[in-house]
Formats: C-alpha cells, sequence, structure tokens
C-alpha cells in the first residue's frame, strides 16, 4: 500500500462557545426601591428636626404647591429659620416621680422611722418589766416584736391563767401593774392603739356566753387598766375580739399557749391618693 493511502484525515472541529443568557434585571427594581427608601427616611429626619415654621410651610406645600411663589412660602421659612436642635436628656438628669411612686416613698420613709422610734421603745418597756422582781413568772410570756405593722405586745397565758383568771375578763393583780407599766410608756407615743383578744379553740361552757365573747371582755378589760394608767382615752383606735379564729398554734388548737391579749402600737398610713380624691368631691 501506498503512503496516501494510510494517512488518515485530521479533522478540525472549531466550537464557538454562546454568549450565556441575559441576567434578570429584578434587582435593579429592588435596588431602586431601596435608595428610594433610604432617600424618603433622610428627608423625614431632616423635617423633624426643623422648628414648626418650616413644618407648616412644607405640609401647605404638599396640600397646595401653587401657593409657594417667589421667595415666600416654603423656600422663605427654609432659608430664614435655622434648624431646630434635637435635645437629649442628660444622663445625670432624674425625671420626677409620679404620684403613686412619691405617696409609697414617703409611707417607705415613714415607717422605718417610726419602726426605729418603736424599738427604742420596746427595750424601754423590756427593761421597765424585767426590773420588777414580782414579774419573773411573766418570763417567757410576754412576747414584744416591731413589724411593719408596728409594736405587738403579746401576753400569752398559761394553763392555770397568768394574766387572767380561766374562762374569765378578771385581770389577775400582778397584771393590773403590768398594765400600768406599759400603759404609761406607750401613753407618751402619739400612735393609735389596738388591743386584740383571742382564746384557744375549746368551746366555752356557760350558755349564751361563748369565746367570742370572752376574747372581747379580756380586750376591753386591758384597754380600760391602760387608759387608767396612762394610754390616752383617744389613742385606742380598735378593741377586737378573735375567739378562735387567728390560732398562734393551728396545729394545736386546744392548747392554753392560744389564750392571749395582743397590744399593738400601730405604725400610721399615709392616706392613699384615691380616697383622698374622693372625699374631695
Amino acid at each position: 500500500m501506498s503512503e496516501d493511502k494510510h494517512q488518515i484525515p485530521i479533522r478540525i472541529v472549531v466550537k464557538k462557545k454562546g454568549h450565556g443568557g441575559h441576567h434578570g434585571g429584578a434587582w435593579k427594581v429592588a435596588y431602586a426601591d431601596f435608595v428610594t427608601a433610604m432617600m424618603a427616611l433622610f428627608i423625614v429626619l431632616w423635617i423633624v428636626g426643623q422648628n414648626n415654621a418650616v413644618k407648616q410651610a412644607i405640609s401647605a406645600y404638599f396640600k397646595d404647591p401653587t401657593v409657594f411663589t417667589g421667595g415666600s412660602g416654603i423656600h422663605a421659612a427654609l432659608s430664614s429659620s435655622p434648624p431646630a436642635p434635637v435635645l437629649f436628656p442628660k444622663q445625670e438628669e432624674k425625671q420626677p416621680l409620679s404620684k403613686a411612686l412619691q405617696t409609697l416613698q414617703t409611707q417607705t420613709d415613714l415607717t422605718n422611722r417610726e419602726m426605729e422610734k418603736l424599738k427604742i421603745e420596746s427595750a424601754k418597756i423590756e427593761k421597765a418589766i424585767s426590773s420588777v422582781t414580782s414579774f419573773e413568772k411573766f418570763k417567757d410570756k410576754i412576747k414584744i416584736s416591731v413589724t411593719e405593722d408596728g409594736m405587738k405586745i403579746e401576753l400569752i397565758e398559761n394553763k392555770e391563767g397568768l394574766f387572767f383568771d380561766v374562762g374569765s375578763a378578771k385581770v389577775k393583780p400582778e397584771t393590773v401593774k403590768l398594765l400600768k407599766i406599759i400603759g404609761g410608756e406607750i401613753g407618751k407615743l402619739s400612735n393609735k392603739v389596738i388591743i386584740e383578744g383571742h382564746t384557744d379553740a375549746m368551746p366555752y361552757v356557760t350558755p349564751g356566753y361563748s369565746n367570742w365573747e370572752l376574747s372581747a371582755d379580756r380586750a376591753n378589760s386591758a384597754r380600760i387598766l391602760l387608759i387608767e394608767n396612762g394610754l390616752k382615752r383617744d389613742q385606742v383606735r380598735e378593741i377586737r375580739g378573735y375567739a378562735d379564729m387567728f390560732l398562734k398554734h393551728p396545729d394545736k388548737p386546744n392548747d392554753f399557749s392560744n389564750r392571749r391579749v395582743n397590744i399593738i402600737v400601730a405604725i400610721p398610713k399615709q392616706p392613699s391618693t384615691d380616697k383622698t380624691q374622693q372625699q374631695t368631691k
């Protein structure tokens, strides 16, 4: 075979690359909306910083643009009026409290002062009681505490009747001396006084007379003796007879320690704004 016969023809293939598809134009619309929104935002911020004359002129222009000619109207307002400064409150400036918060703060301050005063007074009463030898039997039966409501003096009975005769509102002789000391001390104060009587849950045996009458009668007997020995008559705000409704030991309703008389020297309260307004109407 000849050399030409075995020669393989060479094919040259030329591939023409076509251009890719055209990108969509949606991004242009989104970008244009963004630019428009930013421009509107800056215009609004600029208008907010202007004085009232400029704001009124701009408002009038959008209502009727034909009224603005020459150097009058909005052009005059913009040229003659400097932009109003934007004022920010200083960090250290304190905003005034509302009336409710002011009333609450006043009551808190009053309560704190009264509690300190009553703590001093309770120490005086404890010292006066401990100085009397015959009061040794009252040890651990007279509890004095000071809370946000005031000073509470608890006279807690024993089984035989320590402060009152058993089942009676008759006061023991030593209790008279005790109430004389208490009345003389709290009578020096201006605070109102509340006297409470409590019993245990055992029913009273006498027909027509119950723990309600007994608790109220004991509280009233204490009131009479306190007034006779220093407590001012107008200091007494309430006499309360609770029977066995508020037991000192709810888990032991028949226990004798539930029988007690409480003398409460109350902390004064600020009159509420609502009540004051109702009274003035």
